[in-house]
């Protein structure tokens, strides 16, 4: 899709899709601190007339982006953030077990995190 605009929203945890003004999807995160700072995305969305135009796809490849660029890692416990990592394993590396653990207890703990 090659008039999407994607923008992070940290202090809402959401990385917005936005085609022609309006937002066409999102994958929502929380920002984990311990054992080791990262990125969780927790949950993705894209609007069904929008689907299959590979916006979720570029949220991921986004967020992964971010978490570069600051250093950090991604903690995929969204479904869809799981396959896409799978699939592109130069552009996402695999978070460990322990993060992972960590991200899910996070969630646990805290459920309005998303």
């Amino acid at each position: 899709m090659s008039d999407i605009e994607i923008r992070d929203d940290r202090e809402h945890g959401l990385l917005r899709a936005r085609s022609g003004g309006e937002v066409v999807g999102h994958i929502q995160y929380f920002v984990l601190e311990e054992p080791t700072r990262a990125l969780v995305a927790v949950h993705t969305v894209v609007e069904p007339q929008h689907e299959g135009k590979g916006i979720a796809g570029s949220l991921a490849r986004e967020l992964y982006g971010i978490a570069a660029a600051e250093s950090v890692a991604v903690a995929p416990l969204c479904p869809f953030v799981v396959r896409w990592a799978e699939r592109h394993p130069g552009e996402a590396p695999e978070a460990s077990t322990d993060l992972l653990l960590a991200a899910k207890a996070a969630l646990e703990a805290d459920p309005d995190k998303w």
